[in-house]
């Protein structure tokens, strides 16, 4: 089984939080083997707490999607929650105050636009300038740590679903994310990482030994976040994703689309590890609601040779070319005023050059050297190795 920097933490350094006040910041998916949750665990340890900071999600890991979170406090401790998703995204001095040491600890679905890289920015920049340590207690990145996709984030476009030039899919842990921002943009914080033991680079979350926890609500299974990379490129458009249904990011589609003949459009792509099936669904919420739609179910048959930004991009290509009057990109996003799939790719290129027919394989082809150039600046960040 590999061991979570949780475990290694509680079980190995304890000495690293012995006599100082911790400030946790984390959610509900952090959990030690056996499910107990982070905070139990670190009470029946004799850790002392003195305050807990929530991201997008809050701290119990319940608040829907671009939902705001209140601070307030834990009724069952008695300590303040912190929230850093809403109109405050990174720790106030005030916040800070009284702590000697802040705690990471959070399950990343290995995406860039998760928000949780983006919580974990600011809480280094934070720290950095109250001259805070801290400690990220590593968790696996769920679909492997070797696959990389998508284009990076290009200037202009950093927003809290993409805070840092990294692909879409970065292969990294958020221990090694952590060293490489803390690094790469001059974070300057005394930062500590707990690696997990027996983690190699190749290995998805079933083949941990570790329970699955639910790190979003939207995000149920490890088939949800095989497919998420790619399939929550939905949510720049007027497509729904499938929330609200009972497989988000697993089903896409619409009111005004004929699911059999999408699926029988992307079947003939050949696309490597993955399969399209008509889907007929109806949102509970969020886009559509109340409305038959109906589209795809992505079925994964291959997660080793699946590219799941490519097949995102197909699937929105094709969804468009139904119907190009129905279909359209948001023109907006909570995040800002730029389109809010612009921000989820880091661009607006991939947009227009959709827009202008462009072939999705061409736009994939043109990131090879924007991932060789990553690759060799993430190296000297990497904590583990494939082996």
């Amino acid at each position: 089984m590999v061991r979570s920097g949780l475990s290694v933490l509680l079980e190995d350094r304890l000495d690293l939080l012995s006599g100082r006040r911790v400030g946790l910041v984390s959610h509900g998916a952090a959990v030690m083997p056996d499910l107990t949750g982070i905070v139990d665990a670190f009470l029946a340890a004799g850790v002392s707490l003195s305050a807990l900071f929530g991201p997008e999600h809050g701290f119990a890991g319940a608040a829907p999607d671009g939902e705001g979170v209140r601070s307030g406090i834990d009724h069952r401790t008695g300590l303040p929650v912190y929230s850093l998703y809403g109109d405050v995204k990174e720790p106030s001095p005030e916040m800070l105050a009284g702590l000697d040491v802040l705690v990471v600890d959070f399950q990343d679905a290995g995406a860039r636009f998760y928000t949780f890289v983006s919580t974990l920015y600011y809480v280094l920049r934070a720290a950095g300038r109250a001259g805070l340590p801290v400690i990220v207690l590593d968790r696996p990145n769920p679909v492997n740590g070797v696959q990389m996709e998508g284009p990076l984030l290009q200037p202009g476009f950093e927003s809290f679903i993409g805070i840092t030039s990294i692909p879409i899919r970065h292969g990294m842990t958020l221990g090694e994310l952590a060293r490489l921002m803390n690094a790469e943009q001059g974070l300057n914080t005394a930062l500590t990482v707990i690696p997990m033991q027996g983690w190699r680079r190749g290995l998805w979350f079933d083949q941990t030994g570790l329970p699955w926890v639910m790190p979003s609500p939207a995000m149920a299974h490890l088939s949800t976040a095989t497919v998420y990379p790619g399939m929550c490129l939905m949510e720049g458009t007027n497509l729904s994703e499938g929330r609200g249904a009972y497989l988000p990011f697993e089903v896409t589609g619409a009111p005004w689309l004929d699911g059999h003949a999408l699926a029988a459009q992307l079947n003939r792509l050949g696309l490597p590890g993955v399969r399209f099936r008509p889907h007929v669904f109806q949102p509970a919420s969020s886009k559509h609601a109340g409305q038959v739609c109906e589209g795809v179910q992505v079925h994964v048959t291959d997660r080793y040779s699946f590219q799941s930004v490519r097949t995102g991009l197909h699937v929105l290509a094709a969804c468009r070319a139904q119907s190009t009057s129905r279909f359209c990109f948001l023109p907006g996003s909570i995040e800002g005023t730029l389109p809010h799939f612009d921000l989820l790719v880091g661009s607006a290129a991939l947009r227009e050059q959709i827009e202008a027919g462009a072939p999705v394989d061409d736009l994939v082809q043109g990131w090879s050297l924007e991932q060789k150039n990553f690759a060799a600046l993430r190296e000297a960040y990497l904590l583990y190795s494939e082996e």
